[in-house]
């Protein structure tokens, strides 16, 4: 079987060495310029200085200008912050798949790239080599050196991305520090404040301690965690009346309520203990603390296993109420003179501790809404650097203010045992919220922040009625979104650091509260950042703004999380440069396309912002994938030594085989990558290189303006070529159209082996070698293989960028200088073959198969060289071999042997091998030719030598040389 290379074998030179000079100029072997060797790592890079030279991506627009459809893939913006590793290639190539594909569907396609160059990355960067702000630099000269750092990044990036192959505006791609972007990120703060979603509020957040400044919940991560997990004991302040809620005398029993923490340095901060109102709590004997009884209430599905961590074996329950019935019951902090009430939350459940939970307003969300509910503010006791503030007040004698809140965990631990109401302590590993940067732990915080509110102007809601409308790829992706949405908090988007755009408002010393003309304000000063940068906010002068009232107001200092960068780069981009709006199309579609990372990222925050602007989603389309992993399902690290990068893939193999793979694996899963796994990339690479070869070599001389033949006038088994190009085709858009492209890779891999090469380019060798260069049988099948490679290239253009370039260079015909230029292929169409046919050719081609493996097993017994050394018998039943002998003489050329007959079932041989055909009889046998062989078409053939002018040759030879040449019209 013909592995789908199609290179000009040595059979073919043997051929020409073994005829006289009189022959070798009547055969037509392919000629191409085209190379076999791909050379990609080389041959690659003089593309780019084309594209570069002719304004490719241009040409293309121009080209495209007055489509009626507009895709606009939106580009999430990378960090501006090292090289390009595989993760960026991924991400890069299925985006520039699918806006190539676009444009062969008859969009109009930009595609804008982007940069992300605000945030903490490179603020550290320049901190490592210069100090913070205010230490060597001022901020303004902080901040233009973190401008020059992340300039320099995207240069070094740019190069790598174009080598991949990747068209776009890339002399003016959008970068989110650019003085018009970070104006546009006011101007869009101007609307969200408008339309009444901003405020301000001391909430807790994510608070890393090495950033010094909240984050965003797409800025965590969770690694494990070793913590001091306690069971704490909170003494009722009056035990006979709180054992009486439970019908128990308690006489001078301990009656307590014991919390379950893996954070005991958040207990300084208790302010309450938090019960759940549905849950059913029992009052149980204790461990005896001081000669005294102690009972302990614990929610019923717990108390078992809170015992045991307690050193009681046996569960002795003298009562229970629910929780609603205990609240507002007192309890004494465990160290601190103070009692804390016993409240009800809708976060205390019954699946580990307690059921109770200790609560810090400060320190958690949960914590924080319950607090809020029952009128319980914050305390502030810890600073920015994790450090208590020196006003914490002593527990007891210990000394908490000045210590870091790691190294006082084992200190409130043994403080906690001193005083008696320690039940249990252990270490336990637990998943933990880390910071994505330092990869630190990070904490809850409650500190003075500016939001978007989820609930305020009906934000959740809108957001959540936006993603129905969106188009999902994978479809979970909406599930997964929407569940966030659900249930995330209100957005933190201040951050108090250098590098970032300012939250540009005015607020009143005394009530902090905004401006009241805060959204024209905002505008104005959008109006000078777009000239002057973010520096003008630090140093304009208030009253320029404010005239006398500005001795009121201050100017805010924090800048905007830098989620909010990107997330409106719908309003500063799309909404800002003419290309990628909608005009007068009849069909706009926006498409956002990341890892899955970013449902709680990018697609989170442009939704959000989208939502709170224009009241509905900025994207019709979300494609999400997933990350690259080596063979064994390992995330790629240097520490492993198994990362793989893609400027090494480049050098050594080519942007296109990198495509390639990228093409051919699940995307919506693990990626998984390796040497091995890259050279069966390439395995397959070749086998469609050199079947495009074999079509090109083919084509030497056809000029399809004179010698193209309609497809219904081309002979049969070109027809049928040309449908199996067809169905691909259609089974190929329709993948492009849902974004399947390992399906596409698949189907062309199969189409250029099984319907090209193991079939139709064996087949058709004879007529396009031997027949007459102009004959109709030979131009027919030059114009099936011209079709066929108009369609190929194109499929080929999104996928292996390079290398259809390169084949549309090499192709006949006049034609524009890209295959991007181009659609579809249309020249597909012709009378397709009816039912009856189509049955018809699926016996022939199950009879050929079976053919091939007798033919095959001759060869392994060194009966036969080659399949043309043999006759072939096929025993059909009357209807079948009735057709089949409508095909005459040229069913020989079908099955590539010198002969073929027919007969009846009953005259078979006791070694013919029946064909798998469902409700028909038939079978197979062959044998060794005894005719000689002629030495042009090495066909084995009674008639050679019958013309004396010509004794080495046979008759149909000599017609192909002297007469007007052979005529098929089947095969």
């Amino acid at each position: 079987m013909n592995d789908g290379r199609h290179e000009a074998p040595r059979t073919d030179n043997q051929r020409l060495r073994a005829m006289t000079q009189d022959y070798k100029s009547t055969i037509n072997l392919p000629q191409t310029d085209f190379p076999m060797r791909g050379d990609l790592p080389k041959r690659e890079p003089t593309w780019l200085e084309t594209w570069e030279r002719v304004g490719r991506y241009a040409q293309i627009q121009e080209k495209a200008a007055n489509r009626d459809k507009v895709f606009v893939l939106h580009d999430g913006p990378p960090y501006a912050n090292g090289v390009i590793h595989l993760g960026h290639s991924v991400n890069k190539v299925l985006k520039d798949v699918t806006v190539k594909s676009k444009l062969l569907a008859g969009y109009r396609a930009p595609y804008v790239p982007g940069w992300d160059c605000h945030g903490l990355p490179i603020e550290i960067a320049i901190e490592k080599k210069f100090g913070k702000a205010g230490d060597k630099l001022t901020a303004a000269e902080f901040r233009q050196k973190c401008r020059e750092y992340a300039m320099a990044q995207i240069d070094l990036q740019r190069v790598d991305f174009k080598r991949l192959g990747i068209l776009g505006d890339w002399e003016r791609p959008y970068r989110t520090l650019d003085f018009t972007y970070e104006a546009d990120m006011i101007r869009a703060l101007a609307r969200i404040v408008e339309n009444g979603h901003v405020v301000r509020g001391a909430k807790p957040v994510y608070w890393c301690f090495d950033c010094g400044s909240a984050l965003a919940e797409a800025e965590i991560e969770y690694a494990d965690k070793v913590s001091p997990a306690v069971d704490v004991a909170y003494d009722a302040v009056d035990p006979v009346s709180f054992g009486a809620l439970f019908g128990v005398a308690s006489g001078d029993a301990i009656i307590a309520v014991p919390i379950w923490t893996t954070t005991p340095w958040t207990l300084p901060s208790s302010q309450a203990v938090s019960l759940g109102g549905e849950l059913e709590y029992v009052l149980v004997e204790g461990p005896a603390r001081d000669g005294r009884r102690l009972l302990l209430v614990i929610a019923e599905p717990l108390a078992e296993k809170a015992l045991a961590r307690y050193g009681v074996d046996t569960v002795t329950i003298l009562g229970r109420v629910q929780g609603a019935v205990l609240e507002n019951q007192s309890l004494h902090h465990p160290f601190y003179s103070r009692h804390v009430p016993l409240v009800l939350g809708d976060h205390v459940s019954s699946e580990d501790g307690t059921g109770a939970v200790h609560t810090a307003p400060d320190h958690g969300a949960d914590d924080f809404v319950v607090g809020r509910n029952y009128g319980i503010g914050t305390l502030n006791l810890v600073d920015g650097r994790g450090v208590y503030r020196s006003d914490t007040p002593l527990a007891g004698d210990v000394e908490l203010g000045g210590q870091h809140i790691w190294k006082a965990n084992d200190i409130i631990v043994e403080l906690l045992r001193s005083r008696g109401v320690l039940l249990a302590a252990s270490k336990l590993s637990h998943s933990y919220p880390h910071c994505w940067r330092h990869k630190t732990p990070v904490i809850f915080r409650a500190t003075p922040q500016w939001f978007i509110s989820m609930e305020q102007a009906d934000l959740r809601r809108t957001a959540l009625s936006s993603v129905k409308n969106v188009r999902w790829v994978p479809g979970w992706g909406e599930e997964r979104i929407a569940g966030m949405v659900e249930g995330r908090p209100d957005w933190c988007i201040s951050r108090q650091r250098t590098w970032g755009v300012p939250i540009a408002l005015f607020v009143d010393k005394a009530t902090h509260e905004p401006h009241p003309d805060s959204v024209q304000l905002l505008e104005k000063v959008a109006d000078r950042v777009a000239k002057e940068g973010i520096d003008t906010w630090f140093t304009l002068d208030a009253r320029d703004f404010l005239g006398d009232d500005a001795d009121q107001y201050e100017k805010v200092t924090d800048v905007l999380d830098v989620w909010f960068d990107s997330g409106v780069s719908h309003y500063a981009v799309i909404g800002a440069r003419p290309e990628l709006q909608a005009g007068d199309a009849t069909e706009y579609k926006v498409m956002y396309l990341e890892g899955s990372d970013q449902h709680r990222g990018w697609f989170q925050s442009s939704l959000l912002t989208s939502a709170a602007i224009n009241g509905r989603a900025p994207y019709d389309h979300v494609l999400t994938h997933g990350f690259t992993v080596d063979a064994q399902g390992r995330k790629m690290s240097k520490s492993l030594g198994n990362g793989i990068e893609p400027q090494d893939i480049m050098k050594a193999l080519g942007a296109d085989i990198l495509r390639l793979w990228i093409c051919s694996t699940d995307y919506r899963n693990e990626m998984s990558l390796s040497d091995e796994i890259l050279k069966r990339v390439a395995d397959t690479y070749r086998r469609v290189r050199n079947t495009a070869r074999f079509l090109l070599g083919n084509l030497d001389g056809f000029d399809p303006d004179k010698h193209l033949l309609s497809v219904d006038a081309c002979v049969d088994l070109d027809r049928w070529a040309v449908q199996q190009a067809h169905e691909t085709q259609t089974a190929i858009i329709a993948a492009y159209e849902r974004y399947d492209f390992p399906e596409i890779v698949q189907r062309v891999q199969n189409f250029c082996t099984n319907e090209l090469g193991a079939l139709y380019l064996d087949i058709t060798k004879d007529r396009l070698y031997t027949m007459p260069t102009d004959s109709r049988g030979r131009r027919s099948a030059q114009s099936a293989m011209y079709r066929i490679l108009e369609a190929l290239v194109r499929w080929l253009a999104p996928m292996t960028t390079f290398t259809a370039e390169e084949v549309w260079a090499h192709m006949p015909g006049s034609r524009g200088e890209s295959v991007l230029f181009e659609t579809w292929y249309d020249g597909l169409d012709g009378k397709r073959f009816d039912a009856d046919a189509r049955a018809s050719w699926s016996q022939l081609l199950a009879i050929r198969d079976t053919a091939s493996r007798v033919l095959e097993g001759m060869r392994r017994d060194g009966l036969i060289g080659a399949s043309l050394d043999a006759t072939l018998t096929v025993y059909a039943d009357g209807a079948l071999r009735n057709r089949l002998a409508e095909s005459g003489d040229e069913l020989r050329f079908f099955f590539i042997t010198s002969d073929v007959s027919l007969a009846a079932p009953e005259d078979r041989p006791a070694d013919a091998v029946r064909v798998d055909i469902e409700g028909v009889e038939a079978w197979v046998s062959a044998g060794v030719s005894d005719a000689a062989k002629c030495i042009r078409c090495w066909h084995h053939r009674k008639d050679v030598g019958v013309d004396p002018a010509h004794p080495e040759i046979c008759g149909r030879c000599v017609e192909n040389i002297t007469g007007q040449g052979e005529d098929r019209r089947w095969f």
